[in-house]
């Protein structure tokens, strides 16, 4: 420690210099450094505007990796904004989607100085420029008024879904405290455990009454869009598995690792780039042991082995527990029609039991579940697996089999709109020579450490290696890479915004309550005591 010529204090006001060397020039950065990733792959796409001032405004960008991976995996998109992630408080907007190993993947980003309808309309007109394959879906969101116009507006095909997570957490806050502390478990069931409209109309309708809540504004608004949130109306529509945008938000936290509200739009973007090229190694090692090693099975049969090597290990332990739990169902089995079996299996401890009706023509391999799994998830129910168990059928139809679950879901090619395939930026032959020429560098830096001669050596023949390989990459020309501040004309960096995740937060009673230093009970919720000395807990 004593031989380091410097403290933790040096680094940070290193950092704040090159930051002020560098402020006014954050656009002019990203622009040039956008430029030349379109240089090294055209199929880099972006897009920045100003707000008609010369000014930043917002920006768009895709990689050839996240543009490829939407012509696989583009049937899905969760889309979510997070706030406090650049010096600017721009709101960064990526959308993200999930792998055939489960993983979430990033499709595009977005940096918006605004959460106006006419900002998301551009971002999502962008999208589609950039996107191989149409429109997606089925697009999940939380409850944003300006989102859901703007995607009823750019993508009119696309089943908009929203975060039942942030509807179901509201119900503690828009009820009365002795309503839902009463009541929640039923709404509970009647949200989770219907499979039909009709079903959930007729529970919500009977907790509402019983709660005296008829009249609720919020329920009411919430009852009126059930078609976009409630399972038994979504769950007609494939959304792999997902019904709450959760996984985005788990998304920000692990980004939010690498970044902070410090950084420049160029710093960010380093950093951003840094997490996803982590966040793709692990979607490079699950490649790898699908690619080499099959699952066990847990079950000797015909179709629990053939579907070990079709789907990745992640899909195929989903298969396989839906197979073993086809057991229950197979011994369940309440009537042996042609066209109709009707099982009834208790889904939830404690819950009523649920009734799951199959439609089945067994001459041309037709099932459709009452569960509606497939539709949802992609995979068959273990309702179905148990009639094929009873009717002996041992390999999987292929009509039930994703593609997108598959090992080989990235096989093959993706054109963008003009006809042009998008060929992705790791190069199988760049990545072995990467290899080859690292092993090589060590060998060599391990001989050299053995004298201080050979270090000399070898630290000036790098010196010397690394200024021909500079000019082999230049060129004779310093100005072909987007061109120099000289010749193009830049847009001034933007002003710090205030956007919606910076509004002062509601003050609510009890918040106000103990700012006045009034004691709030937790158990009865009145105030005037506090638990220890609730009338409710100490009656005899």
């Amino acid at each position: 420690m004593d031989k380091i010529g410097f403290i933790k204090k040096d680094i940070y006001n290193l950092e704040c210099s090159v930051n002020g060397k560098l402020r006014n020039h954050d656009v002019e950065l990203v622009t040039e450094y956008f430029m030349a990733k379109q240089k090294k792959n055209e199929a880099f796409y972006f897009k920045i505007e100003g707000d008609g001032h010369d000014r930043f405004s917002r920006c768009f960008w895709a990689d050839a990796t996240s543009r490829r991976a939407y012509g696989f995996y583009g049937d899905v998109v969760v889309f979510d904004t997070t706030f406090n992630t650049n010096r600017y408080d721009l709101t960064f907007a990526p959308m993200l989607g999930v792998n055939n190993h489960g993983q979430t993947i990033v499709l595009a980003c977005a940096f918006l100085s605004k959460e106006t309808t006419e900002s998301f309309v551009w971002m999502f007109e962008e999208f589609k420029k950039a996107m191989p394959g149409g429109e997606p879906k089925t697009i999940i969101t939380d409850q944003d008024a300006a989102m859901a116009i703007a995607i009823s507006i750019a993508f009119p095909t696309t089943f908009h879904r929203l975060c039942i997570w942030h509807i179901t957490s509201k119900f503690s806050v828009k009820l009365p405290r002795d309503a839902y502390n009463e009541y929640w478990r039923e709404f509970q069931k009647a949200i989770w455990d219907t499979d039909n409209k009709d079903e959930f109309d007729a529970k919500w309708n009977i907790v509402v009454t019983k709660a005296g809540l008829t009249d609720h504004p919020w329920l009411s608004s919430m009852f009126d869009l059930r078609e976009s949130w409630v399972p038994a109306y979504a769950r007609q529509f494939f959304a792999a598995g997902m019904s709450s945008s959760q996984r985005a938000e788990g998304s920000h936290g692990f980004f939010k690792q690498y970044i902070s509200r410090r950084n420049s739009l160029m710093d960010f973007i380093i950093r951003f780039e840094r997490a996803l090229s982590h966040q793709r190694e692990k979607e490079l090692v699950a490649d790898h042991v699908d690619a080499f090693e099959v699952a066990q099975c847990l079950l000797p049969m015909p179709m629990n082995k053939q579907m070990a090597t079709l789907y990745t290990r992640t899909m195929f332990q989903k298969f396989e527990q839906e197979l073993i739990e086809s057991t229950a169902c197979f011994l369940e089995l309440k009537t042996e029609d042609a066209c109709k079996v009707v099982f009834n299996v208790s889904e939830r401890k404690n819950w009523e039991t649920r009734v799951a009706e199959v439609v089945y023509v067994k001459d041309s391999d037709h099932a459709s579940c009452s569960c509606q799994r497939f539709e949802f998830v992609g995979i068959i129910c273990k309702h179905i697996l148990a009639l094929f168990r009873r009717d002996q059928i041992e390999y999987m139809p292929e009509k039930y089999i994703l593609k997108r679950w598959k090992k080989t879901a990235k096989c093959g090619l993706v054109s963008d709109a003009n006809g042009k395939e998008i060929k992705d930026c790791a190069d199988p032959g760049l990545l072995i020579k990467r290899s080859t020429m690292s092993r090589l560098a060590s060998d060599v830096v391990e001989d050299a450490l053995m004298s201080e001669e050979g270090c000399e050596v070898l630290s000036e023949t790098l010196k010397s290696l690394q200024v021909k390989l500079k000019l082999l990459k230049d060129g004779p020309s310093n100005n072909e890479v987007g061109g120099s501040s000289s010749q193009t004309q830049y847009m001034k960096d933007p002003k710090r915004v205030r956007c919606k995740g910076r509004s002062k937060g509601v003050t609510g009673a009890k918040e106000k309550a103990m700012k006045r230093g009034i004691r709030h009970c937790r158990e009865c919720g009145h105030i005037g005591h506090d638990r220890r000395q609730c009338p409710a807990l100490n009656t005899p």
